[in-house]
């Protein structure tokens, strides 16, 4: 379609390109596919929040029995469109934990700086371990979920270092809400690579859609209890 316009006295010629029908009517299913998926993050997390309150209150009663410090730990993430958000969880290690980083081995240190994690961290808790292996430090990102920071589904946020692995998708990674859980949360998490985990997080937002969202639903509940992949 071209259109002419007159501004002061420039006259120019500009071909404005209108999507076509099927374009229309994948931009509309897109559409209506975030906002119903908000609307349940939001109903899921809040009654999930609801149900799970006891536990919330067993696991913060243990936590301060085992160790000093806050019963949650905020985590500074990359959010969509690379805004920094903080991901709450029930805190796993020690409360100086930042500053033992510094008293890493030459090997931990190579293995904390490839993979951003330690297989055997001394830096967890008894508690931490339990939580970690179970998944249940992850329950206060529904917290995450009501305020629309992350949604359910979707690639688990990162930080900073791991942001720059993705060099060319990095854009494409931030242009989601990032995940409670996710295509890699659901099918490996430590058993994978860091580069399998970045092939995983990219396929699903390539291939986003309910199905795909129901399948990784219900993949998350079975690796949970089958303790699959946690550490």
């Amino acid at each position: 379609m071209e259109v002419r316009a007159n501004t002061g006295n420039i006259l120019f010629n500009q071909v404005l390109v209108l999507p076509n029908k099927g374009e229309r009517e994948l931009l509309g299913k897109l559409t209506t596919y975030k906002y119903v998926k908000r609307v349940l993050d939001v109903v899921i997390a809040s009654i999930a929040l609801v149900a799970l309150f006891p536990i919330f209150l067993i696991i913060a009663i243990l936590i301060k029995a085992e160790s000093k410090g806050p019963v949650f730990f905020a985590h500074k993430r990359i959010g969509k469109n690379g805004k920094e958000i903080k991901i709450l969880k029930f805190r796993t290690m020690v409360d100086n934990a930042e500053d033992l980083i510094k008293e890493f081995t030459p090997e931990q240190m190579e293995e904390f700086k490839k993979n951003f994690k330690l297989e055997n961290d001394p830096r967890i808790t008894k508690m931490g371990k339990f939580l970690r292996k179970t998944s249940l430090d992850e329950l206060p990102q529904l917290i995450n979920i009501i305020r629309g920071e992350l949604s359910l589904i979707g690639p688990r946020p990162v930080i900073g270092m791991e942001l720059e692995k993705y060099e060319n998708n990095k854009r494409k990674f931030l242009s989601i809400t990032p995940g409670l859980t996710g295509y890699w949360a659901a099918n490996g998490r430590s058993n994978t690579t860091y580069e399998q985990r970045m092939i995983m997080e990219l396929y699903y937002i390539d291939n986003i859609s309910w199905k795909l969202d129901l399948k990784i639903f219900f993949k998350t509940i079975l690796s949970v209890l089958k303790k699959e992949g946690a550490r």
